[in-house]
């Protein structure tokens, strides 16, 4: 059984009663929508013409938003409604990502995801959903696919239908008879400065200029819904701090495996630093969540979803800071006289090793399972963020050297930091400047190499990476040690300049 709706826009007149009947049915707050109707204008007046579709939730067969979601508060049901348990829900805003149809909403009264649920408290009454009881002109089928004899079955095997993005493969169940091909492609019909009846939406207007559009039509939007980014600085500025607790704990652990350093450099400053800012990381995790105080359901075995890197993701940072907390314990405790326990310290390197790659390299597959965000899903990212944490981890290890007086491993901190720059900047050139398979990631990437982020781009993440990594090749080979003070400076806020574009250029392209 596979519930699924079809939507006959050669019927359908844009008179939006669908979605007052949604607004209504489910005490959806102002401003916000299960189903809307999308309108694009087409040619140049007075020879236009209007095309419409409705648009919602896609109740997908492999649905990224389920698999996605850390608590399992979105599920598929036995009869293939895609829904949602919002006593669950954390507002992590992680399904908003993995959706490629901007279906996902975090609703304003009760702070957790929302979307169309097929108004499956009514199909369990044998009642249809309360936007196939209103059309006017009975332009929404519904019922189970699966079924040859029901209606929907027979219409779509007679009508020639499309879906939205199909290329994504989560097989969407919205079908679509009549549509025009401007109204379904998000990128061929940019804003035009306004809609009909309201202001159009901060982020549609920043991206209207650099969306490909489609010149024979000159399509331009002239009605949507906002869709604002779902992550900001919070998201960002986290990816900086668990790149340098992730890199002080490598590069700690390294030196006590392949080095005689047993300074407090080593024993207590490279755990404390992987310890501090693991601390800052869940601060900065725990406050972007919409519903905080459900965080502990992430702790809850019964309630994760072991499919959702973000929920392994917490368990990675768990073991970080285990490892990182012990190393510490024990390098105090060795420092105060009580117990020499430096043998711990290099039994303890070795797990802390994998612990370090995790922490730095989950991130990588919980941006893969963002479906909707094309330019995160690329292969080289896991990589790239080993090398962001070899390089900001170095950086502050080397400026804690000098105010240590601890040149022990400066040198082989400058060579670090050499090592990370240049696989960053390596990573970067193949990332931004190489093809895409898709022209979502194109998008994202252009506006970051020559679009609205160029500056941030090029002067901050760039070139901040470039000089310090310079200094530090500098350090490296003998020059004076306290440009390893400045390089290991420069670089931490070279790489949030790239952490704040990739992650802001990476949610700009519109998905509906």
């Amino acid at each position: 059984m596979r519930y699924g709706f079809a939507i006959d826009q050669r019927t359908c007149i844009g008179c939006h009663a669908c979605t007052v009947a949604c607004k209504t049915e489910h005490d959806i707050p102002v401003g916000q929508f299960r189903t809307w109707v999308k309108y694009v204008e087409k040619g140049e007046f007075p020879s236009t013409t209007r095309e419409m579709a409705v648009l919602r939730c896609n109740h997908c067969t492999d649905a990224p938003c389920v698999k996605s979601c850390p608590t399992e508060a979105l599920f598929i049901r036995p009869d293939g409604i895609v829904d949602f348990d919002n006593e669950l829900c954390i507002g992590c805003k992680m399904c908003m990502q993995a959706c490629p149809y901007d279906a996902i909403y975090i609703d304003e009264n009760t702070h957790t995801a929302a979307k169309c649920n097929f108004c499956a408290h009514r199909i369990d009454q044998g009642l249809e959903p309360a936007c196939v009881q209103v059309c006017p002109t009975e332009s929404i089928w519904m019922g189970d696919i699966d079924d040859p004899t029901s209606g929907i079955s027979k219409f779509l095997s007679i009508e020639p239908v499309s879906v939205r993005t199909p290329e994504q493969g989560t097989k969407p169940n919205v079908y679509y008879v009549g549509a025009d091909h401007t109204t379904l492609d998000p990128l061929a019909a940019p804003v035009d400065q306004t809609y009909l009846w309201a202001d159009a939406d901060p982020l549609r207007l920043e991206t209207a200029a650099e969306l490909p559009g489609d010149p024979m039509s000159m399509a331009r939007t002239t009605l949507n819904t906002a869709h604002p980014r779902p992550w900001g600085w919070k998201v960002w500025t986290y990816l900086w701090t668990k790149s340098i607790s992730a890199g002080g704990l490598l590069l700690g652990a390294l030196l006590v495996l392949f080095t005689t350093d047993r300074t407090s450099l080593v024993t207590i400053a490279a755990p404390a630093i992987a310890v501090g800012f693991l601390l800052i990381t869940a601060a900065l995790l725990i406050w972007d969540l919409k519903q905080p105080k459900r965080f502990l359901f992430l702790l809850d075995p019964r309630k994760i979803n072991r499919r959702s890197w973000l929920a392994l993701g917490g368990i990675f940072l768990g073991l970080g800071a285990g490892i990182a907390g012990l190393w510490l314990l024990v390098g105090v405790a060795d420092a105060l006289g009580i117990l020499d326990w430096t043998s711990v310290i290099s039994v303890l390197a070795w797990p802390a090793v994998p612990a370090a790659i995790m922490v730095a390299g989950y991130t990588a597959f919980l941006f893969g399972q963002a479906e909707g965000r094309d330019l995160w899903q690329s292969p080289a990212l896991f990589w790239h963020l080993q090398a962001q944490a070899v390089m900001v981890g170095a950086g502050v290890l080397l400026a804690l050297s000098m105010i240590l007086s601890d040149t022990a491993s400066q040198r082989w901190l400058a060579w670090a930091l050499v090592v990370g720059v240049g696989a960053h900047l390596l990573v970067t050139a193949v990332d931004f400047g190489g093809s895409h398979s898709t022209r979502n990631a194109q998008i994202a990437a252009h506006a970051i190499t020559h679009g609205r982020y160029r500056q941030q781009f090029w002067w901050g993440s760039i070139a901040m990476s470039a000089v310090g990594g310079g200094l530090g090749l500098a350090v490296a080979l003998g020059a004076p040690i306290w440009l390893g003070l400045i390089a290991g400076l420069l670089v931490q806020p070279a790489l949030l300049a790239h952490e704040r574009v990739f992650v802001m250029a990476g949610q700009d392209p519109p998905l509906s």
